[in-house]
């Protein structure tokens, strides 16, 4: 991904929120979200992101259709060592976003962010991936796990237009020919 790219990763990212998360948030929040706003975010944090967390973006005919990025993983339970100085090297990832524009939905192109990103995980050294998935969000649930996530129990909640909105944290081996 690329700074040019920020416009369109924010529009597949807010027009998939708002396709995946009908129902499981409220709506009047996912119609008030905006492309604009979105991107706006997106360009400053761009700049300022760890080298070690990758944006990924999945094009078909020159159009960015997808995005993924991975960094190193945020739960204090599972990045330990993080208030450390020196800080040592994380050895656990995060899947922090997977998303395809809802019309592209089961044509491959998540496999092939999954892929992609679980390649520039292991190459940033992580030999676990976590992730957070919406409880409800049935097939994304589905999909992580024939990617090969399963949960480990842990929940949390955050606040989503005055609603609770609970996740379930998935993880997977990085590591090749663990389980």
């Amino acid at each position: 991904m690329t700074e040019a790219d920020v416009d369109a990763v924010s529009a597949v990212r807010v027009h998939g929120w708002q396709a995946a998360y009908r129902g499981l948030m409220p709506q009047a929040y996912l119609d008030a979200m905006s492309v604009a706003a979105d991107a706006e975010r997106r360009r400053s944090w761009f700049g300022r992101r760890s080298p070690e967390v990758s944006d990924l973006v999945a094009e078909r005919d020159g159009e960015v259709v997808g995005w993924a990025c991975v960094g190193p993983a945020r739960d204090p339970d599972i990045a330990p060592g993080a208030g450390e100085l020196p800080a040592p090297r994380p050895t656990a990832g995060e899947l922090l976003a997977l998303y395809v524009a809802p019309g592209l939905i089961g044509t491959g192109i998540g496999r092939a962010l999954m892929s992609a990103g679980t390649a520039r995980a292991r190459a940033h050294g992580f030999h676990t991936l976590y992730l957070w998935v919406v409880r409800g969000n049935t097939r994304a649930q589905r999909f992580y796990e024939r990617a090969g996530f399963v949960p480990d129990g842990a929940e949390e909640a955050y606040e989503v237009g005055g609603v609770s909105v609970p996740e379930l944290r998935y993880r997977r081996s990085l590591v090749l020919g663990a389980g």
